[in-house]
């Protein structure tokens, strides 16, 4: 018993099949620059948030972006996007901490990591006092969001 010959390829299927693995080049070239841009975000422009009610030193006050703490001499913000996994942190009042739900990271109120599986602090935000024209009292903050 022997083994047939193979059919030869025609010419029509030889550049048949050299466009084909062209165009499949052309396709796995073009695709990976395009795969590059798929994960690019455009940075939104840095906003203001106005805190219009007055804080008493040891106070805060928690947004859905961010939470502002007021001291003896300054105010001060921290982002409520953990940098372990982007939950939104909450502050705990009694015991002093931030707290993240998902896996327990914790801050300070500046935002320093205590513990838990987060290994950077919590980004701090520009505060700017606001302060009445006529009587210098504080009248509220305004946080810039970046």
């Amino acid at each position: 018993m022997s083994i047939p010959p193979r059919p030869r390829s025609s010419r029509r299927q030889f550049i048949t099949r050299l466009f084909q693995a062209g165009g499949l080049i052309f396709t796995l070239l073009a695709g990976s620059t395009l795969f590059r841009f798929l994960g690019y975000r455009v940075t939104p422009p840095p906003r203001q948030v106005l805190v219009t009610r007055r804080l008493l030193p040891g106070m805060y006050h928690q947004e859905a972006d961010f939470i502002l703490f007021v001291g003896n001499d300054e105010a001060w913000a921290v982002s409520r996007r953990c940098t372990h996994l982007g939950c939104t942190v909450a502050f705990r009042e009694l015991e002093r901490i931030i707290e993240c739900p998902c896996h327990q990271s914790r801050f300070s109120p500046r935002g320093q990591r205590l513990a838990g599986p987060a290994v950077r602090d919590l980004p701090a935000l520009p505060v700017e006092t606001l302060r009445d024209a006529g009587s210098n009292e504080i009248s509220g903050y305004q946080v810039t969001i970046t």
